[in-house]
């Protein structure tokens, strides 16, 4: 499983909109300085967050993008699925697949529910709000 630079830039402007909410709204253009991406690919992303209802944009003179939930309350497990599409180690196990005429022999099966249990419970266990924690100095960056 690889997360694309969506689902990582997802996390990256979330937590960013997280650190500054009390400033209000944020333009694309700051937070595509602070976090040095460019502005047309996080206009993609923030209009994904926005149809989900996770971010909030307002038009016009000081307008621009804000958490619409305490980041306490927006699940990485959540935002990556939303970004990535599935998470699913295997195609039999993505969401809405066709069930497979060897599911009931395959020996593997075991083994591929398993490590969807653990990729599912392991992002499910941090939000945004875990993520802006840094526990030492320096550790500013966010991949």
């Amino acid at each position: 499983m690889m997360i694309s630079t969506r689902g990582r830039y997802a996390l990256r402007i979330l937590i960013d909109l997280a650190e500054h909410r009390s400033a209000g709204y944020m333009t694309l253009k700051e937070v595509a300085q602070r976090q040095e991406i460019s502005e047309k690919y996080l206009e993609s992303i923030v209009k994904t967050l926005v149809k989900s209802g996770i971010v909030v944009g307002l038009r016009g003179k000081g307008g621009g993008y804000q958490l619409d939930r305490p980041p306490e309350q927006i699940n990485v497990w959540d935002v990556l699925v939303l970004m990535e599409g599935t998470l699913a180690p295997v195609a039999c196990l993505e969401p809405g697949s066709p069930v497979c005429s060897r599911m009931a022999s395959c020996r593997t099966l075991g083994l591929w529910k398993g490590l969807d249990t653990l990729v599912h419970d392991y992002l499910a266990g941090f939000t945004i709000a875990d993520l802006m924690r840094r526990e030492e100095d320096g550790f500013d960056y966010v991949i």
